[in-house]
Formats: C-alpha cells, sequence, structure tokens
C-alpha cells in the first residue's frame, strides 16, 4: 500500500475534528468585553488543542516522508492514532463546560496520553514496514520528547485530582516542547 492514502486519510480526518472543536467555541452573550472574558477560557483550551492537533499533524507528514512503505499493522496504529484524536474535541468541550474541575480536566490528559502512546506505536509500525535500517528508525531511535510527553501526560494525569491548573500547565509545557522544530526526520531525510 502506499503512503500517499493513508496521509491523506489523515489529513482528512484531521481537518475534521479541528472543525469540530471550532464548531464547539463558546460565542459571547454580548457585545462587549467583559462578554469576552466570559468566554476566554474556553478560547484558551482550543488553542491549547488546536495547537496539540496540528502538532500531531506536522509530525504525523514529518514521519510519513520518512517511509517508504506502509503496513497493514501500520494503517490499524494509524487508525488508533485518529481515533484518540477525535476525542480531543469532546473532551475540551467537557473541560470548559465544567469550568476545568478535576475529572474532565483527567479526562483530557488521559486523552493526551493515549494519543501519545497511540503515536508511539505508529511509530513503531512504520519502523517494522520498513526496517530497522530504514530513514524513519534513524529518525526516532531516540525519542526523548515521545517518550517525556508521555510521563508528563500521565504526571499530569494523577495532578488533576489535586490541582487540575496545574495540570493544564504540564499539558502546555508538552505543546511547548513540541513547538520547537523537530529536526529529526529532516536529517533523516537529509542523508
Amino acid at each position: 500500500m502506499t503512503k500517499g492514502r493513508l496521509e491523506a486519510f489523515s489529513d482528512g480526518v484531521i481537518a475534521i475534528i479541528i472543525t469540530i472543536m471550532v464548531l464547539e467555541l463558546p460565542r459571547p452573550e454580548g457585545a462587549d468585553l467583559a462578554a469576552l472574558s466570559h468566554v476566554a477560557p474556553g478560547l484558551l483550551g482550543y488553542v491549547l488543542s488546536f495547537a496539540l492537533i496540528g502538532i500531531y499533524w506536522n509530525n504525523h507528514h514529518h514521519m510519513l516522508h520518512a517511509c517508504r512503505h506502509v503496513s497493514g499493522g501500520a494503517l490499524w496504529a494509524n487508525l488508533h492514532l485518529l481515533f484518540w484524536l477525535s476525542l480531543v474535541p469532546y473532551t475540551t468541550a467537557y473541560m470548559e463546560e465544567q469550568a476545568f474541575v478535576a475529572v474532565p480536566v483527567a479526562a483530557y490528559g488521559a486523552v493526551l496520553l493515549a494519543s501519545g502512546v497511540a503515536w508511539l506505536l505508529l511509530q513503531h509500525a512504520l519502523i517494522r514496514a520498513n526496517g530497522p535500517e530504514s530513514r524513519i528508525a534513524r529518525a526516532v531511535e531516540h525519542d526523548v520528547k515521545g517518550r517525556m510527553s508521555a510521563v508528563l501526560y500521565t504526571f499530569a494525569l494523577g495532578v488533576a485530582f489535586v490541582a487540575p491548573w496545574a495540570s493544564l500547565v504540564l499539558y502546555v509545557a508538552v505543546a511547548l516542547m513540541w513547538l520547537v522544530p523537530d529536526r529529526r526526520f529532516e536529517r533523516a531525510l537529509g542523508e
């Protein structure tokens, strides 16, 4: 199977996820700045979720560009990732509607953690499909950011029950960590 079909399908699903998120944005009930302040938390939740989805989309593109082959296992691993990403709009809305309290913030973190684990599984499936000496294998052999993200999400999940705001800070920290351009795939492609 060609990777182009997998990439096109994934791009479409991610575009729908972002569209759903923007449709869920709360609208101000007035036309003044005070009305905007009431929806600010929802806007901030949207910005965080949009950034995280965008990071996955960007890195997904680079990762597939480093591959030559896609296997059936990689297709299922990709669907697994898309499943968890599709829950981001739901948990974002849940978190906003419940004023960022413990259980919704933990649910959001659980989806982020599951997405991160699904990402790592997709990497391994693509490495199996392309071989241990492939460009993809060389690009992700020391995936410090991927593993660190999983650790931070796991920690944030537990912290959510004590201090939900601290969990949100950790979710933002992971996003900021990934906003720094990841040159591993570009280096692997340049070889």
